[in-house]
């Protein structure tokens, strides 16, 4: 496969433009991604989520792309709805970075209804795996320090839950969208389960063999939904999605990717 990679802000629109010629879909994943980051500086969080999704867009409605796929969220966006959550459930951001992808989302649907551009928004649950060394979320922060046999902080008492979707089940569900018939549709892709955070840092203390490693609660941070987790109903009927990861199987394979390349015990079970 002849690939070409093109290194530019979203925000460019000249590089958007160029980005688009002769491509007949669009999966966008670029966005500034924390919640606690977009608490500290929201401008910058809808420049880039908000501002660079409309720049995409142009971009693929002048270039004629044949689908546009964005990558949304489905905890950040629900906010604290009553779990699960589904396509049905009303949206509710608490933070500026949920805020930021509903506006994605409502560009999408704006752009499917006046420029005849097929979208397809995909409410992300919170995603983990190998080669995510550059991530800033929890289980990338846990395994980190498990591997150091350092204490594992936990913002809140332990009981907010998640929905984890390791990401070669992910882009399954991605390429199911890329290739299915749908013109302006939202979907949750999602694992269906709730898992504590607390539950999840003892998990990867297990995983790692780091017996005895504290863990430390600390106040909860702003804009953080308190429990979460979508039920992947939806992306059945629609993509034939269905996750083949448990949390143990995807967090064994992350542990030993990050193993291999971080200092580490040699009892890595």
């Amino acid at each position: 496969m002849d690939l070409e990679i093109l290194e530019a802000d979203v925000r460019d629109e000249d590089a958007m433009a160029r980005a688009m010629e002769g491509v007949g879909t669009v999966v966008h994943l670029a966005a500034f991604g924390s919640v606690v980051e977009s608490v500290q500086d929201p401008v910058a969080n809808f420049e880039v989520n908000v501002r660079g999704t409309l720049v995409a867009l142009r971009a693929a409605a002048a270039a004629g792309i044949g689908k546009f796929v964005f990558a949304s969220t489905g905890g950040a966006i629900m906010g604290n709805a009553q779990p699960p959550v589904d396509e049905g459930t009303l949206p509710w951001p608490i933070s500026p970075y949920g805020a930021s992808k509903l506006c994605g989302e409502a560009y999408c649907h704006a752009f499917a209804g006046s420029f005849d551009l097929p979208v397809v928004a995909l409410r992300f649950a919170n995603v983990y795996g190998p080669v995510s060394a550059h991530k800033k979320g929890v289980i990338t922060n846990f395994i980190r320090l498990a591997l150091r046999r350092e204490p594992l902080v936990v913002y809140g008492d332990g009981f907010a839950t998640r929905d984890f979707l390791y990401v070669e089940d992910l882009c399954d569900g991605i390429c199911a969208a890329v290739d299915a018939p749908l013109a302006d549709e939202v979907v949750h892709l999602a694992s269906g389960e709730e898992t504590s955070i607390g539950g999840l840092a003892q998990l990867i203390l297990d995983l790692t063999g780091s017996t005895g490693v504290p863990i430390h609660y600390e106040e909860r941070r702003r804009g953080e939904v308190e429990k979460t987790f979508a039920r992947p109903d939806r992306a059945a009927e629609l993509l034939g999605f269905s996750p083949t990861h448990t949390l143990a199987e995807g967090l064994q394979k992350t542990v030993e990717w990050f193993a291999e390349r971080e200092q580490a015990p040699s009892t890595v079970g």
